[in-house]
């Protein structure tokens, strides 16, 4: 064990709220704050709608979006309908359901949605990050940072890997775990190309687009909650900040945009994009003071990611995990889009890394038996090094 500090922020094992609903302080545009119980009703109801939501997949067999079954739901219950203010906290929940798929509702697939696993014990936040837990992984590894792959060649039972800088390495299988979205792309040319039942599953399957822009300041000038959120007539117009403060003690807020709203702030320069910001926080606090330092992540534009985590879009098949994550011959896929049960988050990543390497060392030791099987010598020609691989393009 680590001992590493968890900062708890629910206590259920909601497969959407990573908060309980009593922690949020929302607020409408003008900068009125709405009133806690009507935030608690509201997202009581959200609760209501989706589970109404399971009816119309039942009764639909071709799939359609979660915002068309949402608009179905209110259709045929009038009473669901909410009006002013309530409407926009029920938009607000909408928008908290775009930030955990990184998608927008009416790409989201209504048959898969709620098709995870959820682990007991609710949600926590790694107080000190995930970094003392990755160097705990990674030690006496050898690790070669920024060695971004171009090419992966199956050749003679054996895999050659081209690197950008000119580098070479040779294994007899490769732990491929780079995001989705680098895959989309064609960013690593493989040959053979794969087959097509392996494209299929990673075109098919969908990426999401979450962003952070993390704000430091010199003191703290909110209340002492963990979510501070603005309502609005439409989830795009909605937006929330993470306060770090309650968990780390350190003057810190987050804000966090999903979907398409994340593409578009990545439009901005980091300058306008802090400004916007800030613009959304000083209606809500307009005694907010400035950052004194800030941090913007980019990934739907980051070669090193081209989006956030997976998403179920529309009309998909529901074996996408499987097919992605299934080898081919000695090639393993992993990452969190190759995990069934558990995709979009750090444990799946982890767990379909885990079950990947264990595939690959059952193969490994059906071909060579109990020789070592990384002490073998090939012409040097062939290769500058030679190691057992996990790719990764960081």
């Amino acid at each position: 064990m680590l001992g590493l500090t968890l900062y708890r922020t629910s206590g259920d094992n909601s497969v959407l709220y990573d908060h309980d609903l009593e922690s949020y302080a929302l607020f409408d545009l003008n900068g009125r704050q709405v009133p806690q119980q009507l935030v608690i009703e509201v997202g009581e109801l959200f609760e209501r709608i989706l589970r109404e939501t399971r009816k119309v997949r039942d009764e639909n067999a071709a799939d359609m979006s979660v915002l068309q079954a949402i608009l179905i739901v209110l259709d045929r219950n009038p009473q669901l309908r909410q009006e002013g203010l309530a409407y926009e906290v029920l938009q607000w929940y909408i928008c908290r359901m775009e930030a955990w798929f990184a998608a927008d509702v009416d790409s989201i697939s209504l048959k898969n949605w709620d098709q995870e696993n959820v682990l007991s014990g609710g949600h926590g936040l790694m107080v000190q990050g995930y970094n003392p837990l990755i160097k705990t992984l990674a030690k006496d590894l050898d690790i070669r940072l920024n060695h971004r792959v171009t090419r992966i060649v199956q050749r003679c039972n054996k895999v050659l890997i081209n690197v950008e800088n000119g580098t070479n390495f040779i294994a007899d299988a490769a732990i491929i775990t780079v995001p989705l979205g680098v895959l989309k792309a064609s960013l690593i040319e493989f040959e053979p190309r794969l087959p097509e039942w392996k494209l299929t599953a990673i075109s098919d399957l969908g990426v999401g687009n979450e962003n952070k822009v993390a704000l430091h300041f010199n003191s703290v000038f909110w209340p002492n909650v963990e979510v501070l959120g603005t309502v609005a007539p439409t989830s795009y117009a909605c937006g929330y900040f993470l306060n770090l403060h309650k968990a780390t003690g350190h003057p810190v807020l987050v804000y966090m945009a999903a979907g398409s709203f994340a593409y578009d702030i990545e439009k901005l320069s980091d300058e306008a994009a802090v400004s916007f910001v800030m613009s959304k926080l000083k209606k809500i606090l307009p005694d907010a003071t400035e950052p004194i330092h800030y941090l913007i992540s980019r990934w739907g534009t980051d070669p090193d990611s081209l989006g956030s985590y997976s998403c179920d879009l529309v009309g998909k098949p529901g074996d996408l995990c499987e097919r992605f994550r299934a080898p081919v011959d000695n090639l393993y896929f992993a990452g969190e889009a190759a995990s069934v049960d558990h995709s979009g988050s750090v444990h799946g990543a982890y767990s379909s890394g885990i079950e990947a390497a264990e595939d690959c060392q059952r193969r490994l030791s059906m071909q060579y038996g109990k020789v070592d099987l990384f002490k073998f010598v090939f012409r040097e020609e062939m290769s500058e090094v030679m190691v057992p691989l996990q790719i990764s393009r960081m």
